[in-house]
């Protein structure tokens, strides 16, 4: 009785963990771009945001489309489909959560201002990849007062060292993070843009994403 005890434990112990290790998993995407590969990370906190970008994915929403605004030092954004459609005709609602934030490499959902769009919607398709740039403890400071929230350390140090966009915190849901290709995206923010066509670089630069199973 004991052994089949011990069995039925282990068993239930070995079937609970790979679930659990199934649930955790998350969702790797690559962007393959004209300057190169960015390998990015979904996740799993922010299920309507992931779900839905895994759709416009598989269904080849992005597939031959543009990077149509560009700020070096601070963003590089995408989501028009390859047809010129800038969204699905639908919002996404807001999942912003204080410990997703805008480091470097985070990647974030685009929307409307909070005059037509007071519940912070996001767009259906819009989304950016932070770039960004370092700021020092005095910035931070006005950052929160200005935007009436607080920075932990670990945003601090992040801020400081790797740098990102912190004013947008709070404002926008982050739902994924780049995990190799940060060069790539220094190399997309530093093309020539045309300021008179919403930063829209002078060499079209297309995109075709893929999910790595």
């Amino acid at each position: 009785m004991k052994r089949f005890f011990s069995a039925f434990v282990i068993i239930y112990l070995f079937t609970a963990t790979l679930v659990f290790a199934q649930l955790e998993k998350e969702t790797v995407i690559i962007i393959h771009t004209d300057k190169g590969d960015i390998t990015a990370k979904l996740y799993n906190e922010t299920p309507k945001h992931r779900d839905n970008f895994i759709k416009l994915i598989k269904n080849g929403w992005f597939d031959g489309s543009e990077f149509h605004r560009v700020i070096n030092n601070f963003m590089i954004q995408g989501g028009e489909s390859a047809k010129g459609a800038m969204d699905p005709g639908y919002r996404i609602d807001a999942e912003i959560h204080a410990d997703l934030f805008h480091k470097k490499g985070a990647l974030a959902a685009a929307r409307e201002g909070d005059a037509v769009n007071p519940n912070r919607q996001s767009s259906g398709s819009q989304f950016y990849i932070v770039q960004g740039q370092k700021f020092n403890d005095q910035y931070l400071n006005m950052f929160e007062q200005k935007a009436n929230i607080k920075f932990t350390q670990k945003q601090r140090e992040v801020y400081k060292t790797i740098g990102g966009t912190p004013h947008l915190d709070g404002a926008y849901t982050v739902f994924g993070e780049v995990i190799s290709g940060l060069n790539v995206v220094d190399s997309i923010a530093a093309v020539k843009t045309n300021k008179e066509m919403g930063n829209r670089p002078v060499e079209p630069l297309t995109m075709k994403i893929e999910i790595l199973e």
